[in-house]
């Protein structure tokens, strides 16, 4: 921590509270007397976090079907279209350039928050942002070449969520988050 904060040109605080929250979600371990080190998912834990992410966004998708706004469910229709937009950016090159690919997989957490935002329900929200899972997308598009999503994936998404139909937009969001694992 104080050779990062070092490196960093920053306080020991901020960076130890960083780390401490890496190791909340997962991504870093640290050991006394031997460090902090990024962990590496197993294929069982990466499968695991997509069985929770299935459970969540499939509720969220149902509760956001039959409460989400007029405003609420326009804004999710753009924030699909451009999503799908970006996604289609990314090839072999686009891959290459970290920032845009992060830009990408923040505003697929931002869209998927969305969505949550529109259930109505704080604890729900709370709960997916915790769960991080998306966070295993962008991380697997570092480590290796995830095949192209399907151009309109995320606009093919919102229709039946935004249709008002609840077993519509659960099976829309249970087939979304399984293509994913």
């Amino acid at each position: 921590r104080r050779r990062l904060a070092a490196e960093l040109g920053m306080s020991l605080l901020p960076v130890a509270e960083a780390l401490q929250t890496l190791e909340n979600d997962g991504l870093v371990e640290s050991r006394p007397r031997v460090g902090t080190r990024v962990c590496l998912p197993t294929p069982l834990e990466i499968r695991e976090r997509y069985e929770v992410r299935e459970a969540l966004e499939s509720h969220a998708a149902r509760l956001y079907a039959q409460r989400a706004t007029t405003k609420q469910q326009r804004a999710l229709d753009r924030m699909a279209a451009h999503l799908d937009a970006m996604f289609n950016r990314l090839t072999g090159e686009t891959i290459q350039d970290r920032e845009f690919l992060y830009a990408v997989h923040s505003y697929h957490l931002q869209f998927h928050a969305s969505i949550a935002e529109g259930t109505g329900c704080q604890t729900l929200r709370e709960t997916i942002e915790k769960n991080h899972v998306l966070i295993f997308n962008w991380l697997f598009d570092v480590a290796s070449s995830r095949p192209p999503l399907p151009p309109a994936f995320h606009s093919d998404l919102i229709a039946p969520l935004n249709s008002g139909k609840v077993e519509l937009a659960d099976r829309a969001m249970r087939k979304h988050v399984r293509y994913g694992r």
